[in-house]
């Protein structure tokens, strides 16, 4: 029931340079207060004279359809403006777009190449995604070495996926001897700053004693701080515990309220778990908790 995630980052992430034309900075601003159009007038002249800065932006804003229809082709072809001129974060988006073939047909081996280019130029988030790739195998030979080596680069620069991801070699013994005392201390590390699979991970450790001391208290801690996140399945996990009285006061309203927001969620064992603990509420428990789930919105994490 305790499943444990490794992380990647996906793309769609803007960029302004220390050395910022003007206008890139405005559309920044724009952008941050949602003004998606405002940024777009601003952006969309620099990328057509050349700015490689602007040409990833406005792949962006194509990426998550703000202020221009949602187009990944488009987003596609902005990000390759800027990943040709050697744009670092460009490269990772661009490399995104082939891992998941949103714009262009689904191609692991040129996203691993675009990956490695923007990992090269010490972009950590492609450090992390390059790694997601040895780690799978995809468009790259199965190497958790490999995958080790390009998360330990993101690691160094407190990228929070690859701390994750690095716990998780560790606690599964993959490409380095198995130790659930090092796989903790890389979960903590991420889960510190916010990271919600690093928070479940470690809860998961928690709950068995594993590598750290058995306290089902801590785990619904970190439980409880991914769920509050919207991760599905730190959710079940916190249900599971306020259904068994473990670690929190036996509670089947909040078991209940956790397992729907996790089946909501896609989580596999979320619905069964769910319907277990309808059949132990009142009509009126049941009334307001799902009063409960349906006004429910996910937290940000500080530091995320």
């Amino acid at each position: 029931m305790k499943k444990i995630f490794t992380a990647v980052l996906l793309g769609g992430s803007l960029f302004v340079s220390a050395c910022a034309l003007a206008g890139l900075e405005e559309g920044l601003a724009a952008y941050r207060k949602g003004e998606f159009q405002a940024a777009l007038k601003e952006w969309l002249p620099l990328a057509e004279k050349g700015s490689a800065d602007a040409q990833n932006n406005v792949g962006v804003l194509y990426e998550k359809g703000h202020g221009v229809p949602l187009d990944y082709a488009q987003a596609v072809q902005w990000y390759r403006r800027a990943a040709e001129q050697n744009h670092a974060q460009a490269q990772n988006n661009l490399g995104v777009m082939y891992e998941k073939g949103m714009g262009v047909k689904p191609d692991p081996k040129l996203a691993a190449e675009w990956y490695r280019r923007a990992g090269d130029r010490r972009n950590a988030n492609a450090q992390n995604n390059l790694g997601v790739l040895y780690f799978r195998g995809a468009g790259v030979p199965q190497d958790y070495k490999q995958a080790m080596e390009w998360y330990r680069r993101a690691a160094a620069q407190n990228n929070t996926n690859a701390q994750n991801n690095i716990g998780v070699l560790y606690e599964r013994g993959l490409g380095v001897p198995q130790n659930y005392g090092e796989a903790g201390q890389w979960y903590r590390r991420a889960a510190e700053r916010g990271q919600a699979q690093a928070q479940n991970n470690l809860g998961v450790l928690y709950e068995k004693g594993q590598g750290v001391p058995q306290d089902p208290k801590v785990a619904a801690n970190w439980y409880r701080s991914a769920a509050e996140q919207g991760h599905a399945q730190a959710q079940n996990n916190l249900g599971v515990l306020y259904g068994n009285g473990r670690g929190v006061a036996q509670d089947m309203k909040q078991a209940y309220i956790w397992f729907s927001l996790a089946a909501s969620r896609g989580s596999p064992t979320a619905p069964e778990n769910r319907d277990f603990a309808d059949r132990r509420l009142t009509p009126e428990e049941r009334e307001q908790s799902q009063k409960i789930v349906r006004e429910w919105r996910p937290k940000v994490a500080a530091g995320q």
